[in-house]
């Protein structure tokens, strides 16, 4: 705004002194002007009026208009009011200096001098000031000098290049050419320095914040719009999408050259950045008309992965669920894309390695290449020196890969040693995202004998022995979602533990949901209970979790139900500490005076059946057995969780059907700590 109106002020001004300058004894005059055409902008509806005392040395001016329109500039407003006194400078020229106002904006100081040859004028408000110089033997060219001038009076310019963008703060320093020259674009030339700038887009997806830079900028309006700047940038926060930079204050070199025919998007022939050795990036890119990214043709180069994690790399890992990934050595990357389609993507790494805070997952001594391609066929392999998944360490191993037709595939199945066992992934496809898919990622996986044992130290689980195997043919990571097919299958305390319709919501994200089915045969109840500390039971146990929910990996709803199942052969006893522990848990009493007495003269006693069952809903546990209680006493309304058999007869009932969850956990840390000592009633 402030260039226009300086622009626009000087022929109106000009043509009230040629008014005066022959006629010492003109007292007023007043003109009405319909339009005033200027090489930048039009104003329309101009008065001007001039009140000069005889003799007086100088007269009362003001200037007002009632639209100012300069398309090129982008600038669009209404009531320009300039009130002055007028002067000679008693070198055949003028000068003139008062408050400007225009529409509802702030009010500025507008400082005019001018004469045959020369022109200067000065705009500013508090310690801002935009100062112009015009020459008469070039009419076509204006300088304009700026000091501290808020970013903002940019706005509209901007908005000519970059329609969505939204300029926040910062300001600008520097030295510009502005060259109207009659049919011919609008040049803008010179450099600028840039202190805590900021920005962002109505959407949010591009942002900026406490930007610095000194640049040359040489840009042109027209019907082609051309853009080049030169120089670095010196410090500040950038976001593009999920992509965040963070400069610190380090200087990054940067070189674009950009245009843009009307109506188009923009064209970037030109792209330089350098971050040292963190990242140097060199291409050419496209943009569409609402400024998203068309075309891309980048190469890159990184000599300090670590530093490039913290610096660029950080809004991509947080989304995937890696924030604070630890990545070391080097690495290189190309892509290419056209039409908003990946065509083409390589990444090569030198000795890399690869550590999760969290203790999920690492790999070190990485190198190779993995290479995508949309068109002719490709082959890569990745290999690494050693890794770990959740503290289980693995040997070296390598991927080979193939691509072609817009897919990254496995060349063959992976055999990779685990837990004294192997884990074999049968296949695998990457399809990356474009504009009518999102990514998806199909692969099979086949375990065989995995030590439960080992599996249970590495997760800080109770010491579970036993085999994993099974295999998923078809696993889908797809919209956030990882859906298998197949399941697996587990041996167990004697027994089989079986996993069925598994599924995960946001597995690399905020708060991961995990849905299954899981049933149980035949587990030897007598190693389960000395696992768990859970007293002692000898038989053996069947049972179902159906509609298994776990958020952030804790339980939030089942439909469980456990029971032992008679088998010859198998004796069925209970210990008085296992009474003393289900009783606990389940809110349960012993169902008669006779054996509340006699409790504590037996070590264990004989069962016909036992079971327990939950129903998870709300954090509340509704808790159920093998049937109604026998009914007698205040166990009438109650559960059987232990039917007796045999002398002394013994038969535990719970009471209470409906339990907090929380309360209920804590009951049963309690009884796997051995906190719950029997209790003889």
């Amino acid at each position: 705004m402030s260039r226009a109106i300086l622009r626009l002020l000087l022929p109106c001004v000009s043509l009230c002194a040629a008014l005066v300058a022959g006629d010492a004894q003109a007292r007023t005059m007043s003109a009405r002007i319909a339009r005033v055409i200027t090489p930048v902008a039009t104003l329309e509806s101009v008065q001007l009026h001039l009140e000069w005392p005889a003799h007086a040395p100088h007269g009362q001016l003001r200037l007002q208009a009632g639209r100012v329109h300069a398309p090129e500039l982008g600038y669009r407003f209404g009531d320009l009011d300039w009130r002055c006194p007028l002067q000679r400078d008693g070198q055949g020229g003028w000068r003139c200096e008062g408050e400007l106002r225009g529409g509802a904006g702030a009010p500025m100081r507008l400082a005019l001098a001018f004469d045959p040859v020369r022109t200067e004028a000065a705009l500013g408000r508090g310690n801002a000031r935009i100062e112009l110089h015009r020459n008469a033997a070039t009419p076509e060219t204006t300088r304009l000098d700026l000091t501290r001038v808020p970013l903002a009076w940019t706005q509209a310019l901007l908005r000519q290049a970059w329609p969505q963008a939204r300029i926040t703060g910062g300001r600008l320093d520097g030295q510009l050419t502005i060259t109207a020259a009659g049919a011919g674009p609008l040049r803008v030339a010179g450099p600028l320095q840039l202190t805590a700038a900021a920005l962002d887009t109505e959407d949010g997806r591009i942002a900026a914040q406490d930007l610095g830079a000194r640049i040359e900028l040489d840009a042109a309006f027209g019907d082609q719009d051309r853009v080049r700047i030169d120089g670095a940038l010196r410090g500040g926060e950038l976001l593009f999408g999920t992509s965040y930079i963070s400069l610190q204050q380090r200087p990054v070199g940067l070189q674009i050259v950009a245009a843009r025919h009307l109506q188009q998007g923009w064209r970037l022939p030109r792209l330089h950045w350098r971050d040292g050795d963190i990242l140097s990036a060199t291409g050419s890119a496209a943009l569409s008309t609402e400024a998203g990214l068309r075309d891309l043709d980048l190469h890159l180069r990184s000599a300090d992965l670590g530093a490039l994690a913290d610096a660029y790399l950080s809004g991509w890992l947080g989304v995937a669920g890696l924030g604070g990934l630890q990545l070391d050595g080097s690495a290189r990357a190309q892509l290419r894309m056209s039409d908003g389609v990946l065509r083409e993507a390589a990444i090569d790494l030198a000795d890399a390695s690869i550590e999760d805070p969290g203790g999920r997952f690492s790999f070190a001594g990485l190198r190779g290449d993995v290479r995508y391609s949309a068109q002719q066929p490709v082959s890569s392999e990745l290999r690494w020196r050693s890794g770990s998944l959740y503290g289980l360490a693995f040997a070296g191993g390598q991927l080979p890969f193939a691509s072609g037709g817009g897919e990254l595939r496995l060349r063959q199945p992976v055999v990779l040693p685990m837990l004294g066992g192997r884990a074999r992934f049968e296949h695998l496809q990457v399809r990356p995202p474009s504009p009518e898919q999102r990514l998806d990622i199909r692969f099979g996986l086949q375990l065989e004998a995995l030590d439960v044992a080992q599996l249970a130290q590495a997760l800080d689980w109770p010491a579970f022995t036993g085999t994993l195997s099974g295999r998923i043919p078809q696993a889908q990571y797809r919209d956030d979602r990882l859906t298998f097919d197949g399941g697996l299958s587990m041996q167990l305390f004697g027994g089989d533990v079986s996993v069925s319709s598994l599924a995960m919501d946001r597995p690399f994200g905020v708060a991961p949901t995990l849905s299954a089915d899981i049933v149980i045969d035949d587990l030897d109840l007598e190693s389960v209970t000395g696992v768990f500390g859970f007293g002692s039971i000898t038989g053996k146990l069947d049972g179902r979790i159906k509609g298994l929910r776990l958020v952030n990996w804790q339980p939030t709803a089942f439909d469980a139900a456990f029971q032992t199942d008679r088998t010859r052969g198998v004796r069925q006893r209970i210990s008085q500490r296992a009474v003393q522990d289900l009783s606990s848990v389940g809110d349960a009493s012993f169902a008669g005076s006779l054996q509340s007495q006699l409790i504590g003269l037996f070590d264990d006693f004989g069962y016909s059946r036992l079971g327990i069952a939950c129903t998870l809903v709300d954090e509340v546990c509704t808790m159920g057995g093998l049937g109604p209680a026998p009914a007698s006493g205040s166990a009438a309304t109650g559960f059987t969780i232990v039917r007796g058999s045999g002398l002394p007869r013994l038969t535990v009932v719970g009471y209470n059907r409906r339990v907090d969850w929380p309360i209920l956990v804590e009951r049963l840390a309690a009884v796997g700590s051995g906190e719950v000592t029997p209790v003889v009633e």
